[in-house]
């Protein structure tokens, strides 16, 4: 009888460190399904002492382990550089990081080569969770930030930027103070990020809250953004993006665009942004290209759908005569063609009187743009006006306003 007591206990005791392993609270060095802690790998998670090198050990140990591996970074303040977590991970399956902590930004811009502050290249399946905070320290940097002020210009670094990277899903990501953007998504397939959190000042120069660029496949949703530009920048070379439940404010509101400035630009096609909120921003949904585009490029099939604006400024506009700057040289109408735009549902209060405007390309007009059962009030409570210019928008259901009342003049 005892020494069935003694298989029994044995067997409850293997069943149950296997399951605390699986659960990525047991180390194990190099085996399938490794947990890599940073602070094994040297990390004091004091906030002062830079933990760039045990960050970089512990990425490089991860990556070349195999099977599902997991990063922990457990709750404490950890003071980092410029870091560039590359792969592939070739006998990794899936990566996830679980991070608890806060990542401190230096405040030393020399130390920054390049326009990114935390990196992921070239890798498939990762996961990021934990509800943990990357903090850009950016006020240190905002003022030496000439980009809203000129065309040409050197980018500050990017909090988080995500380059060719495979089947990524990020969760319950907090993003505070970025020196530019908070989180960039290039050249991805398959990527999802759910139960944000980014702030900045309202004055914080190019804050962007995600820009995502030349990607397919990706759905941000369940976010909140208050920021000072646009909550959700959608650039050049996307197809097929998913924005949805999103708190927007303050901020510049949720841009397509700005499409048009470089010469290498692709084509937009099948972008759908719904069911979020849009409070007190400089403007509501917006698709922005620049005039004298270099190349022609099509945005097509972009769909904007149960939006609510509380004190919007320019709650829906196209600006085919995009300049943030007081000269752009030419003025050379945009060769961004714009076909298929629909507006659905979408109601609240302007802070502007004119709280729709339409000013599309005089080279290439505006296709298909339709508004159905809109309901903008000016913020006074009178009606507010539509203005437009190369473009006759279409009208169903219940529309106010209605009839480009306010036509925008030439310049």
């Amino acid at each position: 009888m005892a020494q069935q007591s003694l298989k029994v206990l044995a067997l409850f005791v293997c069943i149950s460190w296997c399951a605390f392993a699986e659960a990525g609270d047991v180390e194990m060095d190099g085996a399938a399904g490794a947990t890599f802690s940073v602070g094994t790998y040297g990390a004091r998670a004091d906030g002062k002492t830079d933990d760039s090198n045990a960050f970089m050990k512990t990425w490089q140990a991860a990556c070349a382990s195999s099977g599902k591996v997991k990063i922990q970074i457990p709750g404490g303040k950890y003071l980092l550089g410029p870091l560039t977590f590359s792969g592939p991970c070739p006998k990794v399956t899936m990566l996830t990081i679980v991070h608890k902590g806060t990542l401190l930004a230096s405040t030393n811009l020399g130390k920054f080569k390049s326009d990114v502050w935390l990196e992921f290249y070239g890798v498939k399946g990762l996961r990021i969770s934990g509800g943990g905070t990357v903090d850009g320290q950016g006020a240190a940097a905002w003022d030496k930030n000439s980009c809203h002020k000129m065309k040409n210009c050197q980018a500050l670094p990017v909090s988080v930027k995500f380059i060719g990277m495979n089947d990524t899903i990020v969760r319950g990501l907090t993003s505070v103070n970025p020196k530019f953007f908070h989180m960039a998504v290039i050249d991805c397939q398959r990527f999802t990020a759910t139960d944000l959190t980014l702030t900045a000042p309202e004055d914080s120069p190019n804050t962007d809250g995600c820009h995502i660029e030349g990607s397919t496949g990706v759905e941000i949703s369940r976010a909140k953004i208050g920021t000072g530009d646009d909550c959700i920048s959608i650039g050049h070379g996307n197809t097929d993006v998913l924005i949805s439940s999103v708190e927007c404010g303050p901020g510049h509101g949720l841009s397509i665009g700005s499409l048009g400035k470089y010469k290498y630009e692709k084509d937009v096609k099948g972008l759908i942004i719904r069911d979020s909120k849009i409070t007190s921003t400089q403007n509501g949904v917006r698709i922005k290209t620049w005039e004298n585009s270099p190349v022609s490029t099509i945005a097509t099939n972009i769909t904007f759908e149960n939006i609510i604006m509380s004190n919007v400024s320019n709650p829906i506009i196209i600006d085919q005569t995009y300049c943030p700057f007081k000269n752009c040289g030419s003025k050379d109408p945009s060769k961004v063609k714009l076909s298929n735009i629909h507006f659905t549902n979408i109601r609240g209060t302007s802070a502007t009187p004119v709280a729709v405007t339409l000013e599309c390309s005089k080279g290439y007009p505006c296709q298909n743009v339709n508004l159905k059962d809109i309901q903008l009030k000016y913020i006074n409570g009178s009606d507010a006006t539509l203005a437009c210019a190369n473009v006759s928008p279409q009208f169903s259901g219940t529309v106010n306003p209605k009839k480009c009342t306010a036509p925008i003049a030439a310049a």
